[in-house]
């Protein structure tokens, strides 16, 4: 028997830009393209689930 999972498998995320090192908070399962707010430059895109970052790292996990 298969259990479902009883609570989200999203977060939300503080990425940090390669570009200009500016932190921003995304959503981990974004349907969106994100851009960085201070230079423009693609941040995360999105799959058919959780979103792929491409332009930053993951500094921290917000609950």
């Amino acid at each position: 028997m298969r259990y479902r999972k009883l609570y989200p498998t999203s977060k939300f995320l503080r990425v940090k830009c390669n570009k200009c090192g500016n932190k921003q908070i995304v959503f981990s399962h974004s349907s969106n393209e994100v851009k960085c707010l201070a230079c423009g430059s693609v941040l995360v895109k999105p799959t058919g689930g959780k979103g792929k970052i491409v332009g930053g790292e993951i500094v921290e996990t917000l609950e």
